[in-house]
């Protein structure tokens, strides 16, 4: 007679692990809700939004998704080391990682304050570094890398010159990261969103101003979060693994 199978009340976790910087609202808490819906793990990271943040994760395990709320300033190598840390604690070592955290502030050059340009850089590029330097170690092979840029690298407009100066960074920095991850199949690449719905947007612009941003696009309207998951999906999904070292702009032709 042959023996009974064994069984096991405990089911084998094959989802992916994901991280989501600065996730607690606008793009990317969008972005965590698509990731979850694709399967995926995801760490929700926020630095000081944490009821939003917890009841995002409230959201996502309601769907049945594995989540955790993770708080770190990515601008901190030592925040970020320990996010990592309880992230392969809880959740397990990471396959994605999506560096959505990023600052705003739109000054002349000449008026910008030593304490907004730092502010600027320490987010925007010095938390993209402190990630990646960490992604080099923990990341699993095969992996997935997104950053976040902006259109307006290509557009340079006046009042944005520090943060476009960041998101210049940011875009270089992806691009070199992804040759010296050479041989272990991780992609890294950027997504460079346009004018986006979102609070960071509307902020300090009067509605003439929005309605003619939105028209600048020959699409003629506004992205919206859930075009920019879209893409972040595209890129950390399976159809995008030969898409590497790469800098997309979803803007809808602005730029």
């Amino acid at each position: 007679m042959t023996a009974p199978s064994k069984t096991t009340d405990q089911p084998t976790v094959t989802s992916r692990i994901a991280l989501v910087t600065g996730a607690s609202r606008g793009i990317g808490a969008v972005l965590a809700r698509r990731l979850a819906a694709e399967g995926c793990a995801v760490a929700v990271n926020y630095s000081a939004s944490a009821t939003e943040a917890e009841a995002l994760v409230a959201e996502l395990q309601a769907t049945g998704a594995r989540a955790l709320a993770v708080r770190a300033d990515v601008s901190r190598a030592d925040e970020v080391r320990a996010m990592f840390h309880r992230v392969e604690q809880e959740l397990g070592r990471l396959d994605v990682l999506v560096n959505n955290a990023g600052v705003l502030k739109t000054v002349p050059l000449a008026q910008t304050s030593d304490e907004l340009y730092e502010r600027t850089f320490n987010i925007n590029v010095r938390g993209t570094f402190n990630t990646l330097r960490e992604a080099a170690t923990r990341l699993n092979d095969g992996g997935r890398i997104v950053n976040f840029s902006s259109s307006t690298v290509a557009m340079n407009l006046p009042g944005y010159s520090v943060y476009i100066a960041s998101k210049a960074a940011v875009e270089s920095l992806t691009q070199v990261f992804a040759k010296e991850l050479r041989g272990r199949q991780i992609t890294v690449n950027a997504v460079a969103p346009g004018p986006v719905t979102t609070a960071l947007f509307f902020e300090g612009k009067t509605d003439e101003q929005v309605q003619a941003m939105a028209n600048m696009p020959p699409l003629q309207r506004l992205g919206q979060p859930e075009d920019i998951a879209s893409v972040v999906a595209f890129l950390v999904g399976p159809s995008g693994g030969w898409v590497n070292g790469q800098v997309l702009r979803a803007n809808g032709g602005l730029a």
